[in-house]
């Protein structure tokens, strides 16, 4: 199976835990404070069964960032970045598969070929080097273990799927970010052989990030220091898939899913707040 997925997120404001700032809070212990951010992803991928139980996978992304930001001196600027990010791979091996349900055992690796050295313009320099949220690239391995659940019926399919991030070592920038687990659970309904609706929660909690980029200034803004970038996360999404189960298309679906954050935590700090 080939795939191409298209991923719009924006986000926009500042937290302290579950507390929403003002601009002129963060700017009262920063020189700059983000806004709001936009991040794009073009997800290539690409699945092949040798067998009945394994499933090999791979993923190409490329990613597209934008960050509005605002000084002290009440002066607005973007900044930018784009590129091809950290490739994925992962392997899927079937352990339980008896009465319209199966289990599968996700384990999968991130190779490090996205950037952590993008630069851009900004008021206190050219060429500057951009804070940890707008680099491609995490710069290190890491392993992606995981468990994966489905379950059917005639009409109705449900699932969950604990996934973890877990980051090996230090990058070549002298940083590491933070390990991450996620929870994800659906149900799905089909309404007809060409269509089907979806409902998803996924939770994820992820840690701060491990030393510091020697080139970043964590005085200067919020997104540059590495002690405030763990958070918790509640997400809840409604999906529709399409599919051709005959023609010249058959085989191939379409499906779309608007996501909402239900609970966000990110932050929490005694002294300084985190963009979210």
């Amino acid at each position: 199976m080939f795939s191409y997925r298209y991923m719009l997120m924006r986000m926009q404001g500042n937290r302290d835990g579950t507390d929403s700032l003002s601009n002129s809070e963060v700017l009262q212990q920063f020189m700059v404070t983000p806004t709001k951010m936009t991040m794009e992803m073009h997800m290539f991928g690409a699945m092949y069964a040798p067998s009945k139980d394994v499933t090999l996978m791979v993923m190409v992304p490329y990613i597209v960032k934008d960050m509005d930001h605002i000084t002290r001196t009440v002066r607005r600027f973007t900044s930018n970045s784009e590129g091809f990010g950290d490739i994925q791979t992962s392997a899927l091996y079937k352990i339980f598969d008896k009465s319209n349900q199966r289990i599968h055992l996700n384990l999968g690796a991130s190779i490090p070929t996205g950037s952590i050295n993008e630069r851009d313009d900004t008021p206190p320099d050219n060429n500057q080097i951009l804070p940890y949220p707008m680099q491609i690239g995490s710069g290190t391995f890491y392993l992606l273990p995981g468990i994966t659940y489905l379950g059917q019926s005639k009409q109705n399919s449900w699932g969950a799927q604990p996934m973890g991030a877990v980051r090996v070592g230090e990058n070549s920038n002298g940083y590491g970010l933070g390990n991450q687990l996620q929870l994800t659970g659906w149900v799905a309904r089909n309404w007809s052989e060409w269509l089907s609706t979806s409902l998803r929660l996924k939770g994820r909690t992820w840690g701060n990030i491990s030393g510091a980029g020697s080139r970043l200034n964590p005085m200067m803004i919020p997104t540059a220091d590495p002690d405030i970038r763990a958070g918790t996360q509640l997400d809840i999404g409604f999906g529709v898939n399409l599919y051709a189960p005959k023609g010249n298309l058959k085989g191939s679906s379409l499906a779309v899913e608007f996501e909402l954050p239900l609970y966000p935590t990110f932050g929490r700090c005694d002294r300084k707040m985190l963009y979210f």
